[in-house]
């Protein structure tokens, strides 16, 4: 009698095993990003759709549009995602597309700089309460991990004010 009650146990279980799905869900695609410097806060969007969002770490001099290189700004407008780093000093970084044209010509013959990331820190734990950074946007390790993982290069972005 135990072993027909431990086979239709078994059964019950194959069953319900069998008809469950246990796929595990990708991440929708992102299809932009939208960067809020005075409120530190970048989100990921698929289409209108909010996906993920995180707080940040901004250049040491965050207020204003990025002109020259060396300022601690970030740059401000839009731009598109142009390449991603895994070995990057910073974790994991995923590049911005600074400086376009306009960029170029606001710099007033100065260099506009370049080198613009989304970046994680350069110690596991190092995340601090200010701003730190050369002009990019600086997240813990396990969200850069998260950002590089779902955005594609050729992702718009845009940095608002």
């Amino acid at each position: 009698m135990r072993a027909v009650k431990a086979l239709l146990v078994a059964s019950v279980i194959l069953t319900l095993a069998a008809c469950s799905s246990f796929r595990l869900s990708s991440p929708p695609k992102v299809t932009n990003i939208q960067v809020y410097k005075s409120e530190r806060i970048l989100l990921l969007l698929n289409n209108n759709m909010v996906v993920k969002k995180y707080k940040f770490k901004l250049g040491f001099a965050p207020v204003g549009k990025k002109q020259f290189e060396g300022d601690g700004k970030t740059p401000e407008g839009n731009y598109y995602i142009d390449r991603k780093n895994p070995n990057s000093k910073y974790y994991l970084s995923v590049g911005i597309s600074y400086p376009n044209a306009l960029d170029k010509a606001n710099a007033n013959g100065r260099s506009p700089g370049g080198d613009i990331f989304i970046h994680g820190t350069p110690r596991r734990f190092w995340f601090t309460k200010k701003d730190w950074t050369w002009g990019c946007i600086a997240v813990r390790n396990r969200e850069i991990k998260e950002i590089y993982s779902m955005v594609e290069i050729g992702t718009k972005i845009t940095i608002f004010p």
